[in-house]
């Protein structure tokens, strides 16, 4: 990551979600998008190539849902759970390895999309940091967590990204999870933060946050993402404040979710990306991209004006 970060900006891809909810795909259950692992890879595959086209030079594995008891729970077995999760690495190195050869020269990575406790939840807590369990070292949590990450380090991958995190203990344990796998694994961590952007999800204060990240060595870059775009700009004070380390933006649409029904409603703390990321890349975004409700077409243009 510290090669690519070395030439300029870098663009990641949008949303998984969305763009295989457009494609026909049923995303409605308990695993989300993670049903398409199993159900249909090859619109996975498709998903990560799109992607890649429209400019993005690092991938997510759709991973962010794919959690060991999750997929218990809708009937796989452990072995064919796992399977589901190392299919999520695969799918995104065989996109990847067919760009290459299409595209010589390009240097293109893939990170393991590892979603919050409350993505498990499928109950918006990811939204909130308020989780059912009153301390994070337990067998739940780590059941949730471990596993994924246990099968990605076998696929290959040693490059995370930590995201939609509302709570800072959550990612203080992420980390010390993938370090104690993967030494050698870097990892970008982004916060889901409250629209004042100075605030987890939680209510623990950014700057404490960015300040731990400060200190992590194998955390490459930090940021925000999954707010909505007018939400980056209030938050990217308080993160180049409290760091020196890269930053990453990838904000939603501005749509708001509704976890109950599952849907979204439109917003109104929107702006386009590509008119919005100058100024981000100009304070210091280095990692810039979309998450829910963005799509191929929105990542083009963030390629195209930041001079990815």
């Amino acid at each position: 990551m510290s090669d690519l970060l070395a030439h300029g900006p870098v663009v990641l891809d949008g949303a998984m979600g969305t763009e295989l909810d457009v494609r026909g795909i049923d995303t409605h259950g308990a695993l989300w998008s993670a049903l398409a692992l199993t159900a249909a890879p090859e619109t996975v595959r498709a998903v990560h190539a799109d992607y890649l086209e429209a400019g993005a030079r690092v991938i997510t594995t759709n991973t962010y849902q794919a959690t060991l008891p999750a997929l218990l729970r809708a009937g796989h077995d452990a072995s064919g759970a796992r399977g589901v999760i190392a299919a999520g690495a695969r799918l995104a190195d065989e996109a990847v390895r067919r760009f290459e050869l299409e595209h010589p020269g390009a240097q293109v990575l893939v990170a393991g999309g590892l979603g919050p406790y409350g993505a498990y939840l499928a109950d918006g807590s990811e939204y909130t940091g308020a989780y059912d369990v009153e301390s994070l070292d337990v067998p739940a949590f780590r059941d949730v967590h471990l596993p994924r990450i246990e099968a990605l380090v076998g696929e290959g991958i040693d490059l995370f990204a930590l995201e939609t995190l509302p709570r800072l203990d959550e990612a203080q344990a992420l980390i010390a999870m993938v370090t104690g796998l993967a030494p050698e694994a870097e990892c970008w961590i982004s916060f889901q933060v409250r629209p004042d952007g100075a605030h987890l999800a939680d209510g623990t204060p950014l700057a404490e946050a960015i300040g731990w990240a400060e200190g992590e060595e194998a955390v490459v870059a930090v940021g925000i993402n999954c707010v909505a775009p007018d939400v980056v700009g209030r938050a990217l004070p308080v993160l180049r404040a409290a760091t020196t380390k890269p930053l990453v933006a990838y904000p939603n649409s501005g749509d708001l979710y509704d976890p109950q029904t599952k849907t979204w409603r439109a917003g109104g703390g929107g702006g386009e990306l590509a008119a919005l990321a100058p100024s981000w890349v100009a304070s210091g975004v280095r990692l810039v991209g979309g998450c829910c409700r963005t799509r191929p077409a929105q990542i083009r243009e963030l390629a195209a004006v930041v001079g990815a």
